[in-house]
C-alpha cells in the first residue's frame, strides 16, 4: 500500500511528496494478535479493536480509547495470530535465581514503548535523537524536558513526570501516535505538531512557517530513513 506525507511543497519540502516515510512505517510495524486500522491515508495503526456507534468509531489501544470519524477510516485488517513457543515439561523443580537486571537505557526504553504504541521503534526514536539526543537529562531553553522534551504543561495533561524517563518516553510516544491519528496519517503535521503545537499546523492547515518547525520536520524524517528506511 503506497502512503504519503501529506503536502509540504510550499514549505520546501518538495522531496517529501509522495515519500515512502509513511510505506516505511507501515513496513516496519511488527505482528501481534489484533488489527489494523487502515486510514483513508493509506496509513496503519495497530488496535486491539474497534466499535463503531454512529458516525464515530472507538478504537482501543492498550487500555485506551480514541474516537475517530468514521469518514477517516476506510477499513480494518485482521493481524495475525502469533503462536505461542511450546512450553517443554518440567521434570524436576526449579528454584529460580533471581537475576539483577541491568537499567534499561533510553533506546532499549523507546523501542518498548513504541511497540506498546503500535509504532516502528526507528520511529519513535529518530523523534527521540531529534529532540534531545536521547538524553534523560537534557533541558530546553524553553523548558522542555527530557528525551521526547515534554513540556512540564504536556506532560501534565499527559499524566506523566517529565523527570521520570520512563514516563517521559512513554508519553512522548503516546502523543506522537494521537497526533498521527489526528492528522489522518500525515507524518509531516504530526511532526510540525509535536515540535511547534496543534495550534500552529491547524492555524495554518499544515507545515507552519516557522524555520526551526520545518528543520526539525526534515531531520526526523532524514533520521528514520538513516535508521532503517529505504
Amino acid at each position: 500500500m503506497t502512503l504519503h506525507a501529506g503536502r509540504a511543497d510550499s514549505v520546501g519540502f518538495n522531496s517529501m511528496k509522495c515519500v515512502p516515510v509513511l510505506a516505511i512505517i507501515l513496513s516496519a510495524l511488527p505482528a501481534f494478535a489484533g488489527e489494523l486500522v487502515v486510514f483513508s491515508s493509506g496509513l496503519k495503526l495497530r488496535a486491539d479493536r474497534h466499535e463503531q456507534e454512529g458516525t464515530q468509531i472507538r478504537l482501543f489501544h492498550n487500555g485506551g480509547v480514541t474516537e475517530v470519524p468514521s469518514t477517516l477510516i476506510s477499513g480494518f485488517e485482521q493481524e495475525e495470530v502469533v503462536a505461542p513457543e511450546p512450553i517443554a515439561a518440567v521434570v524436576e523443580p526449579v528454584i529460580p535465581i533471581p537475576e539483577i537486571q541491568p537499567p534499561k537505557n533510553p533506546k532499549a526504553m523507546l523501542r518498548e514503548a513504541a511497540l506498546r504504541s503500535g509504532l516502528p521503534p526507528e520511529f519513535v526514536q529518530s523523534v527521540a535523537m531529534v529532540e534531545s539526543g536521547m538524553r534523560p537529562e537534557a533541558i530546553s531553553p524553553k523548558g522542555a524536558i527530557g528525551v521526547m522534551q515534554l513540556m512540564p504543561g504536556t506532560a501534565k495533561a499527559l499524566g506523566a513526570d517529565p523527570h521520570d524517563t520512563a514516563q517521559n518516553i512513554d508519553a512522548g510516544t503516546r502523543l506522537l501516535r494521537e497526533l498521527l491519528v489526528k492528522y489522518n496519517g500525515d507524518v509531516v503535521k504530526a511532526l510540525a505538531a509535536y515540535n511547534a503545537g496543534e495550534g500552529a499546523v491547524d492555524r495554518y492547515q499544515g507545515m507552519p512557517p516557522y524555520n526551526e518547525t520545518r528543520w526539525y520536520v526534515k531531520k526526523v524524517i532524514d533520521a528514520y530513513q538513516k535508521a532503517g528506511g529505504q
